[in-house]
């Protein structure tokens, strides 16, 4: 006689925490398999199966067998994966059992039950122990570092840590690190990931092993290992997962503005004509809404109807804005707490005021008056699955209003998976050195998480007695290399670039005493040095749009992050592995910024090979730690040898048209490749091939440079030069073209 172990006794026996968790999940059929109990009296034995997503994906799950494994809900995180039978299983009364898996050897034991991965050469890639006194996951580390686990990271390396897998700005810590993301995904450069994806849990890494204790018993543990030779494969396969980064509009790289207790429609159009005529590059202008400050865009918290002291015709206010090429976001707040479903539901499912298309239905009459973008803020209460379908509404949402235009909107919250629809900034923190240093390690770790698309409240939030002209500039120079470049926080004029230079910093936000105690003096709010040394950065970031949006494309198609831990490039530099201040921003820039206060010089590790100085085209030597001398102005950028670097003209906004060439620098010293991307920037129409991939490498025994494009394309020109010497133009149709340098 089969014992009977029914749904119901099941979710009783997990608890109703994990109950509530597994109802609410959709269940994946093609992960089910049933057994039946190992006995005719008592609980049912849990059943190990191991199944072979892909090549380097195996999926590893613990449940009772006695039933379907219904603890298989999808939280949304994973993209859709074959269905597969397990290539190997046990019960936990059962024996041990083997298989191979692409040349590797995994290992299944029982008492406890445990996985153990082989590689072909008998290595252990990762072994996982899964016991239940006290119920926890056991893994290895190996004799590397490891990363990951969303953002609110102490440091890089997570090895000596405790992580509880909180979301939300959490006290002492949103000051430094930022709010908290959870991603259960660690990887590690010796070649493996491990996501830990049903259900939710804690880590413990302050030992020689790692631990992963459950919220609920183990019966029901879902995970996955991730294995690859490299760091780039480890990356995309995470990125087949869970998911690879959209592709975002051109616009959204551009220079963004965010504006706090609006005084006036005639400030509001000020502000935005100030821009174009002092020449500074900005392309989205953010309006903050009402009850964070006292005049927003909207009325109150929640709502979508415009506060008429500020704009009292929003649509004549956003056409002019257009007008003048700006793009406007709004920031929104207060979503359903148990946000679920999808944009596309209906009838019945569809009028529950917590589903995703009954609440995105607010949305569409701002999007029909020409507001481009939101910023979807707070969110902090929801579960993993609601902020996951809260980034996924505000991707789907504007694709039904407006479906030929790429969507934006930055967001607060999010879970595995969000890199598919959203950007992420990292909350309210201060402005404090600390807090800037400790944001240069979160952006990394962020994208060994795998969110691409991030950023920082340029200069910090929450103003503090550190929030000096210096402070900013230095923090203003590491946002114009960091994915997201925009400049938000209380006393929020100080944010604009020419803001140090008024004689007064505007509305304070802050208590009367703790803005008298913390904000700048009157005397030192007529710096004239801060406005040209932003411009300059602007500048920067404006002809390097053909490079970043040709790596932002390379993004969207392997997962590899924007700002790359140094390590990416060569898993085996030691010291590459512990840089946790600098970075790589695309392929080929190397990124130092200048992290204390009066700084001279600033120590940077040069891997091995042959750099050159982005500023000076100085050429240097690699393999050690230099000294780069610095001033107000200058954050150290190298470039690696053998890139070819495309920039093109300075734009006040990435539309703006031009008769400028782009211009293509090759930093001789090595071999180099590089993919210039280049579609309309706003559409889908580059999933219909309406695209140009001119492919450029460059060959430094025999000084040639190789041009060879995806197509055949009308005649343009190129400006053409090594590192430090005169350009020459030459013309291109798309044909193989060889030019000797």
């Amino acid at each position: 006689m089969t014992a009977e172990f029914t749904r119901r006794s099941l979710l009783q026996g997990l608890g109703a925490g994990a109950a509530t968790l597994l109802l609410r999940r959709r269940l994946l059929a093609s992960e089910v398999w049933v057994a039946s109990a190992d006995s005719e009296t008592g609980p049912p034995a849990l059943e190990l199966s191991v199944r072979a997503v892909s090549d380097n994906i195996l999926r590893i799950t613990v449940a009772a067998a006695a039933e379907p494994l219904e603890k298989m809900y999808s939280d949304g995180s994973l993209v859709a994966t074959s269905p597969t039978e397990p290539i190997v299983r046990t019960l936990a009364t059962g024996a041990a059992q083997s298989a191979t898996w692409s040349g590797r050897k995994v290992q299944i034991s029982v008492n406890p039950l445990s996985v153990s991965v082989q590689d072909a050469g008998g290595r252990e890639i990762q072994a996982l122990r899964f016991e239940s006194t006290p119920s926890r996951i056991t893994f290895l580390y190996g004799n590397a570092p490891v990363y990951g686990l969303g953002q609110g990271a102490h440091q890089l390396d997570r090895r000596g840590t405790a992580e509880a897998m909180r979301s939300g700005q959490l006290g002492d810590d949103l000051q430094v690190y930022g709010a908290h993301l959870p991603i259960p995904w660690l990887m590690s450069p010796e070649g493996w990931g491990l996501f830990f994806h049903e259900p939710m849990g804690s880590f413990d890494l302050r030992g020689d092993t790692g631990f992963f204790r459950p919220e609920e018993s183990a019966r029901g543990s879902d995970l996955f290992l991730v294995v690859a030779d490299t760091p780039a494969q480890l990356l995309k396969e995470w990125a087949e997962l869970t998911g690879y980064p959209h592709l975002p509009p051109l616009w959204s790289l551009g220079y963004q503005q965010s504006h706090r207790t609006l005084a006036s429609r005639e400030e509001i159009l000020s502000e935005a004509k100030t821009f174009r005529e002092k020449k500074l590059p900005c392309d989205t202008l953010i309006y903050l809404g009402t009850g964070f400050c006292p005049s927003g865009w909207n009325t109150g918290h929640g709502s979508f109807a415009f506060n008429e002291t500020v704009f009292p015709d929003p649509e004549a206010m956003i056409r002019k804005l257009h007008q003048e090429n700006f793009k406007v976001l709004l920031h929104v707040v207060n979503p359903p707490v148990n946000l679920h479903g999808t944009v596309s539901d209906s009838g019945i499912a569809a009028e529950d005021p917590a589903d995703a298309a009954k609440y995105w239905q607010y949305h569409p009459p701002l999007d029909h008056m020409g507001v481009d973008g939101w910023w979807p803020d707070e969110g902090d209460p929801l579960q993993a699955a609601a902020r996951l379908v809260r980034n996924r509404m505000y991707f789907e949402g504007e694709r039904q209003v407006r479906p030929d235009l790429r969507p934006f909107a930055l967001h607060r919250n999010g879970y595995a998976g969000m890199q598919r629809y959203a950007w992420l900034w990292s909350g309210d923190v201060l402005c404090t050195w600390k807090t800037l240093n400790a944001q240069v390690m979160q952006g990394i770790n962020v994208g060994l998480s795998g969110i691409p698309y991030w950023g920082t409240d340029t200069g910090g939030f929450v103003p503090t007695k550190e929030f000096t002209a210096e402070l900013f500039l230095r923090w203003f120079q590491f946002s114009a290399f960091c994915p997201l470049f925009r400049g938000h926080g209380r006393t929020w004029k100080l944010r604009l670039p020419w803001g140090w230079n008024t004689g007064d910093y505007g509305p304070a936000e802050l208590s009367p005493q703790t803005a008298a105690e913390v904000l700048p003096k009157p005397e030192d709010l007529h710096n004239a040095a801060v406005e040209p040394i932003c411009q300059k950065y602007l500048n920067a970031r404006y002809r390097l749009l053909p490079y970043l949006y040709s790596a932002v494309e390379q993004t969207h198609a392997t997962g590899i992050p924007l700002m790359r831990a140094m390590w990416l490039h060569d898993a085996q530099d030691e010291r590459a592995r512990t840089c946790a201040d600098q970075y790589f921003f695309g392929p080929s820039l190397l990124i130092a910024p200048v992290l204390e206060s009066g700084a001279q010089e600033r120590m940077v590790y040069l891997p091995s090979g042959t750099w050159w100085d982005f500023w000076t085209n100085d050429r240097l030597t690699g393999g050690d730690s230099i000294k780069r001398q610095v001033n107000l102005e200058t954050m150290p950028v190298f470039v690696k040898a053998g890139t070819i670097l495309p920039t093109g003209p300075v734009k006040q906004f990435t539309a703006e048209p031009s008769d400028e060439p782009i211009t293509l620098t090759v930093y001789p010293g090595a071999d180099g490749e590089f993919s210039l991307y280049e579609d309309d920037g706003i559409s889908y129409k580059h999933e219909h091939g309406e695209f140009t991939r001119t492919e450029l490498q460059w060959k430094e025994s025999t000084r040639t440079l190789l041009l060879k494009a995806n197509k055949s394309i009308p005649e343009r020109r190129f400006r053409i030069a090594l590192a430090g010497q005169a350009t020459k133009e030459v013309s291109f149709s798309g044909q193989e073209k060889k030019i000797q340098l």
